[in-house]
Parts: structure tokens; sequence; C-alpha cells
């Protein structure tokens, strides 16, 4: 499934659909909000480039259990309703993973400078948001900008997360992705905060991506993450995405489980493991004629 203002900027979507019609699979795209579609006629029905999910959320939770009655949905509609805000970090840092410190403050609730007074600057943000969507930095003795932004998201009924600003964040992000359980590529990327004190809506969401080769503590604490993830179904994907903190010890800072960028351009056997898991699941649930139909969202 895809959106109608992401499916062409979405890299990955074409070579996915080529990728399972060359295994013998019927496969489309199709927008997560058409009112004409019949996901019942799919055996499987894959998140892909749904973008726009978080200006939609209620729209999009109430699609994805409506999908879910139809057909199999990966990933499975609970996962994204826990998935999409991102107090989900509060939950994986009580089960002892790694995470950015994140303050969470809430609509009708307190706020005031003394929650971004941090001594390398703040990062404000959303709790439901993608694509670092009204979300800005600030530097030290910038409080009072923090609080305007802040308070400009709660005036709009939205939760807030507050974090420090991981200065290695230079040295590049990691997003370590997964299929079918098992570690199958990385990426580095450039920070994408790069000016303090801007929201930026249109900037570029993965600048300078290059293949990463992950260290044993990056891959220990993604895949603490990811057996932290609520629930007994597998997913299809995952992406974790990693910072380095002062010490230099990696961090999460997001946990994709929804709508992910996968670089499967970026990384041909991450492409061939991504449409096998997908033909299995697809040809599993259409039965035993060795068929099966999916669809990307």
């Amino acid at each position: 499934m895809t959106a109608r203002a992401a499916a062409e900027y979405d890299a990955d979507l074409p070579l996915i659909v080529d990728a399972l019609r060359a295994r013998g699979l019927t496969a489309e795209a199709v927008d997560w909000d058409a009112g004409d579609a019949e996901w019942e006629r799919f055996d499987l029905a894959v998140i892909r480039s749904t973008w726009d999910y978080a200006e939609r959320i209620a729209d999009f939770l109430a699609w994805t259990d409506k999908a879910a009655c139809g057909t199999r949905l990966r990933n499975p509609a609970s996962v994204v309703r826990w998935n999409s805000d991102k107090r989900y970090l509060a939950e994986l840092a009580g089960h002892g993973v790694p995470v950015v410190p994140t303050r969470f403050l809430e609509p009708g609730g307190p706020c005031d400078e003394a929650d971004f007074d941090l001594p390398g600057g703040v990062v404000v943000k959303p709790a439901v948001s993608a694509g670092s969507r009204d979300t800005a930095r600030y530097e030290p003795g910038r409080t009072a900008d923090a609080l305007r932004h802040a308070r400009l998201l709660l005036d709009q009924d939205r939760t807030v997360m507050v974090q420090p600003y991981l200065r290695r964040v230079v040295e590049g992000e990691r997003a370590l992705v997964f299929v079918a359980g098992a570690f199958s590529h990385a990426i580095r990327k450039g920070p994408v905060l790069t000016e303090p004190g801007v929201i930026d809506n249109l900037r570029v969401a993965h600048p300078g991506v290059t293949a990463h080769d992950p260290t044993e503590a990056e891959l220990r604490t993604a895949r603490a993450a990811l057996a932290a993830v609520p629930g007994t179904e597998p997913l299809l994907f995952a992406r974790v995405d990693l910072a380095l903190d002062d010490a230099g010890e990696p961090v999460v800072m997001e946990l994709e489980l929804i709508e992910p960028n996968l670089f499967l351009a970026h990384n041909p056997q991450g492409l061939e493991r991504f449409a096998t898991a997908v033909a299995a699941l697809a040809t599993e649930a259409g039965g035993t004629d060795g068929t099966g139909r999916a669809g990307g969202a």
C-alpha cells in the first residue's frame, strides 16, 4: 500500500512489485485510502509508503483494522497502532533498551522553560509524526524558542517529545533493516536537523545514504528493541534507527515498523530477502496452489 502523494517518491515500491511478479505472484500498488479497494481479494497486504498517515492518524488506524479483517496485513494492525505513537520509546526504556532520553509533555499538562534547559540543546517533536515533520533542534540558551515550539504543538492537542540533541549524530544516523525477524542490511545517513531553530517540513529525510556495517553493539541494541515489541505475530519488516550518545554507545532514536524506507535500491540482497519473505507469506495465505496475490500500500 502507498499514498497518492508518496508513490512517486518511493524508490522501493516498483522494485518490490517487479520482484514479486518475477516470482509468479500477482502484485500491485494500491492507495491505502482508495475507497473502492477490496482488500479481501488479496492474500496479503503490505504497508509501504503510507507517508501521510501521521496527518490522518485516526483514519489510518481505522483502515488498518478494516484491512486486517479482509486480508493478512503486515505489519499487523496491533503493531502499527503501537508504533504510531512514539511514546513506545518509554516502553522500550522500561524493558532496558537504550533509547534517546525522552520527556513527554501532554496537552493540558505542565510545560515550562525548565523542560528544555539541557546543556547540549534539545530536539522538540510531536509524538505522532513521520519524516521529521514539525521537528526542530534548539541550541543551548534558546529555551524560549523551544518552549514556543512545544506550546504550538500542545495547542494543537498533540503530545510533545523533548530530547537532548546528540552531538555525535553528525557522525551519521544508523538504520538497521530486518526482514522476517533476521538482520538484512544497514545504511548510514547524514544528520537531518542541520540548522538549529528551523522547522523545515520539506527537508530531505535521508541525506547522504551509504552502506553501513553495524557494530555488535548496534546489532545488540536493535535486537533488544525488536524483542520488546508487544504481540506474538511476526514482523515482516523493521527498521531500527540508531545514533551514538556522548559515550559512543548506540541508542534507539526510532523503531520504524509501519512504513519505513528500507533502502532496497541500495541493497539488492535486501530486496531479494524482502521479496522472498513477502512471497512466502502470500503463498501461505493463498493456499497450496503455489500462487498468491499481494497488495502494497
